[in-house]
């Protein structure tokens, strides 16, 4: 199915990862596991806005916690043994963090100490975290990733209760990535980073799933990544290696394109908290945070937990 072209936002950049925070190790274990191609310097994700109106971030490869002032002045906050890829607020002020290397980890934004939340399922050591949401109730969903993908269709999906309670809801997954609700939280859109789509996860009254489908087939790049959800219940989709940022209506019909000014590695989206109309971005490659004023009201990315 064809639909007219998506019309193009420009972007332009919020802020520049330092020069003294571009670096990393030549044998830095989390790039020599990557594809060809993938960053080997630093590797930003993970955007999430803080009650106050900073934009925290994370530096996968060197364990890093980053926090970007209103003016986009980056500051430092921890460094530590682990591989964090996605982080999300939760309304207590706690930032919960996707570890690829660890699992769920919970950092104290002031203090910079960062723990062991949750590292296994039962006595099982996750194959490597990526991103997380935080449902209105309070319960957590996550992706498991680790080097999954259409070899090895084998990520998988969890829920972690306000009561401890871990969940897996799928493991059938080529490579889950970001994730995010509708606004009725009747469904979760989970990115297949590479089946270059993003599934359709819908739930039964009594919090099982069914009938799991394709949402939107991609094409092109290495696929979608982090995604959010603007005020009218659309899909917003970071697509790593091409450079771009998909705006999808509640139906699933294209509605805009919003193009990086720099790099190909758009890895993730948050909405800003005081304007509602404001799209961040990650992008890798350069190390930078972009910025766009999309046509539609924006859902704020800080958790409601």
């Amino acid at each position: 199915m064809l639909f007219q072209p998506p019309k193009t936002v420009e972007t332009r950049v919020f802020a520049t990862l330092p020069e003294e925070l571009k670096h990393a190790p030549a044998n830095n274990e989390w790039a020599r596991t990557q594809p060809m191609g993938t960053p080997t310097c630093a590797f930003l994700e993970g955007p999430s806005f803080d009650q106050a109106g900073n934009l925290w971030c994370v530096d996968i490869q060197n364990g890093r916690i980053l926090k970007v002032d209103p003016e986009g002045r980056f500051e430092l906050v921890t460094q530590y043994d682990g591989w964090p890829n996605g982080l999300k607020f939760h309304r207590d002020g706690r930032a919960f963090v996707a570890d690829y290397r660890n699992g769920i980890m919970v950092l104290d934004p002031v203090n910079g100490r960062i723990e062991p939340y949750r590292i296994r399922h039962n006595a099982e050591r996750f194959k490597g975290v990526n991103d997380l949401f935080f449902a209105s109730n309070g319960d957590l969903y996550f992706t498991d990733q680790g080097l999954t993908g259409l070899h090895d269709p084998t990520g998988r999906l969890f829920r972690l209760t306000g009561n401890g309670t871990l969940t897996c809801l799928l493991d059938n997954i080529p490579s889950p990535n970001g994730l995010v609700m509708n606004r009725n939280e009747s469904v979760l859109y989970v990115a297949v980073t590479r089946g270059n789509c993003v599934w359709r996860v819908p739930f039964l009254p009594n919090g099982d799933i069914a009938k799991v489908g394709v949402f939107v087939q991609l094409s092109g790049g290495g696929g979608p990544d982090g995604l959010a959800l603007d005020e009218q219940g659309g899909l917003v989709v970071a697509h790593v290696g091409l450079g771009s940022v998909w705006v999808f209506d509640a139906l699933g019909e294209p509605a805009f394109r919003v193009r990086s000014c720099t790099g190909t590695h758009t890895t993730n989206v948050a909405f800003g908290v005081r304007d509602r109309k404001t799209l961040y971005i990650t992008e890798s490659e350069t190390g930078t945070i972009l910025r766009a004023e999309l046509p539609v009201a924006g859902k704020p990315m800080f958790s409601h937990a």
